[in-house]
């Protein structure tokens, strides 16, 4: 019998609490890199703002009894979101990419969203597209095929099967932030200073 196997997104939609928010916080951790970047260029806000909310999410994740105000750091996430029309720089749509993907982690978490997991999949992906795209690096021939493409599906095809194990969800986000940190790159490539 022949069995297709599911694509990414598809995957990623069949996860369910713990663990598509353990996904959702691997892809972001290779996301909040860029907003950093973005921030301590154009001073737009707190460079750490997301780091700091991502910190929370795998708190919650390994101590779930945690008492975590996560609609407060959605208003501060909101709040530190920029707004594309204030920048020329390109920079401003991996940032506005990774603060999206904060939101919909947190609303995931907090049971607003149950695809959360979904758009920061899609968002991790289309910030790769974008930059291979505006960069000159790739057409829309053949981004699909372009390293840094393969890459982000190969990782989170990785991140997949990671948190898919039956172990323990803190063996789990270990092994989750291994991955993320493999490379030493964010997810356009950008290298992450540890």
């Amino acid at each position: 019998m022949l069995t297709t196997k599911l694509s990414t997104f598809a995957q990623v939609r069949a996860l369910e609490g713990a663990d598509a928010i353990a996904f959702s916080a691997a892809l972001l951790q290779r996301m909040v890199p860029n907003y950093q970047l973005f921030c301590e260029l154009t001073e737009f806000a707190e460079p750490d703002t997301l780091s700091k909310g991502l910190d929370l999410i795998w708190e919650s994740l390994c101590s779930p009894k945690s008492k975590i105000n996560f609609a407060t750091q959605l208003e501060k996430v909101e709040e530190a979101t920029p707004d594309v029309s204030d920048y020329d720089s390109f920079g401003v749509y991996p940032a506005l990419d990774a603060a999206i993907a904060m939101s919909s982690a947190i609303n995931l978490i907090m049971k607003v969203d149950p695809h959360g997991a979904v758009v920061v999949s899609k968002l991790s992906q289309g910030s790769v597209e974008a930059y291979l795209l505006a960069s000159g690096e790739a057409t829309e021939d053949d981004v699909k095929t372009h390293p840094l493409m393969q890459f982000e599906i190969a990782i989170q095809q990785e991140l997949l099967d990671a948190v898919t194990t039956k172990a323990p969800m803190t063996q789990k986000v270990a092994k989750l932030k291994i991955i993320a940190a493999s490379e030493g790159i964010s997810n356009i490539g950008l290298e992450i200073n540890p």
